[in-house]
């Protein structure tokens, strides 16, 4: 696993900031007896674009009118990169923290002077250029300077490549440039104290490209995929001015080795603190996003995948907080995952995993993946069947696929496919995802959007590999989840210290505090607004990342946008089984309980010690 957290390709910001004024181990213990100590170390990707400061430079000149002058600073900019698959530097404008602005502004909104090349005559104007500094250190490396930012050229209006650096390179040590500025002031000007800005940002591999900040219009939260590759589309959901608060949308992109991590409030991720779950209830002051003011963007936030979900071991290593993205290699499919407050590592997106494939085979190939005893999902693709009452057969498991619908109860309640809402048993091809989000809280369309985020659904049996744990509170030890990962312990009153979602929700994102009628009930839950808002929305929020995926019944979908429900590994009786249920009027930690023959969502976790 080569890398372990890797943010939005390795973006990496820095601003230049002018002022110009005008003024302007194994052993054996014994023969018989051998003791192997194994010891897993990931060295995540990482690339750094910083100043001798750390934060830019700022350069204050002063300049008469009609007077000419280049080489200001230099800015020594330097760049590591650990990885051999290169880099390119980028730049743009960013006067006043807009992107793309190239102005030099004063106090007076009506006087400034843009960009240019003009050493004489009229209007003012300003440029930049950048130089290489040759190394000859061990394992240095010289960028290579972009045409025409080797000699001065006008700041860009959008994202300009300035620098770069091959694949071919060996990361072994860093890469150094040096920025200048020229101004020209003409005769004309009016004195005053000018400032512009530049933006530089790195991205890792050289191949990426650095995406386009967007203008949303007033009254509007939008939605951009931000990234290269990305599937599916999203539109926008509207705010009036009296509006305080809303409830974001899931995503219906998708990203090939990337892991979904929510949304981001700057496109390339420089803001550390302006992460959203996919569901995020925000607040705001009434007008923020309407009248004079833009409405807000919001970009699709990606990890690149840092190596295999089977048999992780990286989650002792992660501090608390930290995000990085798993494949899984039964299907491909990658996941972002978080260290969430109970210090365990959680998936942090809905589960995914389907089996097309109608002979059989890749119900072996996926099995591989599995804990050992499991033998893979059950065929979608075969007629449907249903039985009047319920049984434990382990008929959903069987390879050949000859009794692999026969399931449970009087539902219709096979695996579901992915990005599939309807009791249709082929899963919808990507570009038959939705495109209105408003649609969001509907049932039984096909239009719905946030299909990715809400991910596949599960009846218990087919989320367990054992079908005959009837008793209550019996744990199920083997599960869908990726070999090494396993489904969050539930149960009730007596079970709540192995209770994986009551250790979450309780005790550490509820600081301890228990449902107002933990005395009075053997299953407890949260219910009413004001004890359960706080809670409901702490789940939603990043990184925590829960949604309300809904769940279905009959082989329709029911409750989507309203109500989250993910199965645990325990059982409560012989037709139900524990889960957190979690919606705007109640948390169930756990502690409820639905029919297994019932399609739920599915998070699966690797403890520290994994």
């Amino acid at each position: 696993m080569r890398r372990c957290i890797f943010i939005a390709r390795n973006v990496v910001v820095l601003l230049i900031i002018f002022s110009i004024t005008v003024f302007l181990s194994s052993f054996n213990v014994s023969a018989e007896t051998e003791v192997v100590d194994v010891i897993n170390i990931t060295v995540p990707a990482a690339c750094t674009l910083e100043t001798t400061s750390g934060s830019g430079e700022t350069y204050n000149v002063s300049l008469m009118p009609a007077q000419y002058e280049d080489d200001i600073g230099p800015t020594p900019i330097s760049v590591f990169c650990n990885t051999n698959d290169g880099f390119s530097i980028y730049a743009i404008g960013y006067s006043n923290e807009e992107y793309g602005n190239t102005k030099m502004l004063s106090n007076n909104p009506a006087v400034y002077f843009d960009t240019g090349t003009n050493t004489s005559g009229t209007p003012s104007s300003w440029a930049m250029k950048l130089e290489a500094v040759t190394s000859s250190g061990a394992g240095a490396y010289t960028p290579t300077i972009v045409s025409p930012f080797n000699n001065y050229a006008n700041v860009p209006t959008s994202y300009a490549k300035v620098a770069t650096v091959a694949n071919s390179v060996t990361a072994t040590a860093e890469a150094s440039l040096n920025a200048y500025y020229a101004v020209y002031i003409s005769p004309s000007q009016l004195a005053g104290t000018y400032n512009g800005k530049v933006r530089y940002t790195i991205v890792n591999p050289s191949s990426e490209i650095p995406l386009q900040p967007q203008t949303t219009d007033a009254g509007k939260i939008c939605y951009y995929p931000n990234g290269s590759n990305v599937l599916g589309s999203m539109g926008c959901q509207t705010i009036s001015s009296s509006d305080t608060s809303a409830t974001l949308l899931a995503s219906n992109f998708s990203r090939d080795g990337y892991g979904f991590a929510g949304w981001s409030t700057t496109h390339d991720y420089s803001d550390s603190t302006g992460f959203y779950g996919p569901q995020e209830y925000i607040e705001f002051t009434a007008g923020t996003y309407t009248g004079q003011n833009n409405g807000l963007s919001l970009y699709a936030r990606w990890i690149k995948s840092a190596g295999s979900l089977q048999d992780w071991s990286g989650c002792s290593s992660l501090q608390a907080g930290a995000v990085t993205a798993l494949t899984d290699q039964r299907d491909n499919e990658t996941y972002a995952v978080a260290k969430l407050a109970d210090g365990n590592c959680w998936m942090i997106e809905n589960m995914r995993l389907e089996n097309t494939d109608t002979t059989g085979a890749t119900n072996i190939a996926l099995a591989q993946g599995y804990e050992t005893g499991f033998t893979g999902l059950a065929n979608p693709e075969a007629p449907w069947t249903t039985t009047s009452s319920y049984t434990t057969a382990n008929s959903l498991y069987s390879i050949d696929g000859s009794t692999a619908n026969t399931i449970s109860g009087s539902y219709q309640a096979n695996r579901f496919p992915r990005y599939n809402n309807v009791n249709t048993p082929t899963a919808l091809n990507v570009a038959d995802r939705p495109t209105d989000p408003t649609a969001n809280n509907s049932t039984n369309s096909t239009s719905n959007a946030g299909m990715y985020s809400y991910g596949n659904y599960y009846t218990w049996p087919a989320a367990t590999a054992n079908t005959t744990v009837t008793s209550v509170n019996d744990y199920n030890t083997k599960s869908i989840c990726p070999k090494g990962w396993s489904l969050p312990r539930g149960g009730d009153k007596s079970r709540e210290t192995t209770n994986d979602f009551w250790s979450l929700v309780v005790t550490k994102l509820n600081g301890g505090t228990n449902p107002a009628n933990y005395d009075s009930s053997n299953n407890p839950y949260y219910y009413g607004s004001a004890e359960v808002g706080p809670i409901a929305n702490t789940l939603r929020a990043y990184p925590n990342n829960f949604v309300y995926s809904g769940y279905i019944s009959s082989g329709s979908v029911s409750s989507r946008g309203s109500n989250g429900y993910y199965w645990s590994s325990t059982a409560y009786g012989g037709d139900r089984a524990y889960l957190l249920r979690l919606s705007s009027m109640y948390v169930y930690p756990g502690t409820g309980f639905n029919y297994k023959s019932e399609g739920r969502s599915i998070r699966c976790i690797a403890p520290p010690s994994a």
